[in-house]
């Protein structure tokens, strides 16, 4: 008995599937099919890791929008490399010789000669340690003046003469340096402040460089840049190369 009633419920829910599907049929058949131009697109998915956008996040800040910065060109000059080209700049280290003793002979005997001239206080006694042509002995330009005795005469405060030899033999009583040492233009150079920096000059060599110059002068010469009194050349064969002053 209980076996007819299950066979029955199985064909009532049979017979109401079917009822039900052919139902569903009709009414999508009696639908209009839409276009394809109405199809609406399935929406993009969002991935996982995508931020979300400031206006969905309640929480972001919005970022701070800075003016436009113009960078400032470049300067003209490199001072830093002006400075380093200063410092590169090093003068040569030079021995300062006050016995003559330490000189080649020649040099010292004409030294000597010099000296001994103008101690004498005749200017003429210069001529023959002067030269001639091209080995003449450098000096001051004069003009109109071609004898090296009138030059040297016009150079002086006095007109015999005396001063420039003073002069001379004060500058030869200082200290000297070779120059150019191991080139053709070697030559000893009295006084020896013509080859050193004023700047680097000690309290001792300032009161040597004052026995020949006065403040007033030294002022000049700083601001010149150099020594630019009066010096005397000579070659180690012994030729009297120059006397003259300025730079």
């Amino acid at each position: 008995m209980s076996r007819i009633l299950a066979n029955r419920a199985s064909s009532v829910r049979l017979v109401t599937l079917l009822a039900a599907g052919v139902m569903m049929s009709s009414s999508m058949a009696s639908r209009p099919a839409l276009a394809l131009s109405e199809l609406q697109p399935a929406p993009a998915p969002v991935a996982d890791n995508e931020n979300p956008s400031p206006a969905e996040t309640p929480d972001a800040k919005p970022v701070e929008s800075r003016p436009l910065e113009i960078p400032e060109p470049d300067p003209l000059v490199n001072k830093a490399s002006e400075t380093d080209d200063a410092q590169a700049e090093v003068v040569e280290p030079f021995e300062v010789m006050t016995e003559i003793s330490k000189v080649p002979a020649p040099v010292a005997r004409m030294r000597e000669l010099i000296v001994e001239a103008a101690a004498s206080g005749e200017i003429e006694r210069l001529r023959p340690l002067l030269g001639k042509g091209p080995t003449q002995t450098q000096i001051p330009v004069a003009a109109g003046e071609e004898d090296p005795i009138a030059v040297l005469k016009s150079l002086s405060g006095d007109q015999d003469g005396v001063e420039i030899l003073a002069i001379l033999l004060d500058v030869l009583s200082t200290g000297f340096v070779l120059t150019d040492k191991g080139t053709p233009e070697e030559v000893y150079v009295w006084p020896y402040f013509a080859a050193k920096p004023l700047s680097s000059l000690t309290p001792q060599e300032k009161v040597d460089l004052f026995r020949l110059v006065t403040a007033g002068d030294f002022a000049g010469m700083e601001e010149f840049g150099s020594y630019n009194f009066y010096r005397v050349g000579i070659t180690p064969d012994g030729r009297w190369k120059f006397f003259v002053a300025g730079d």
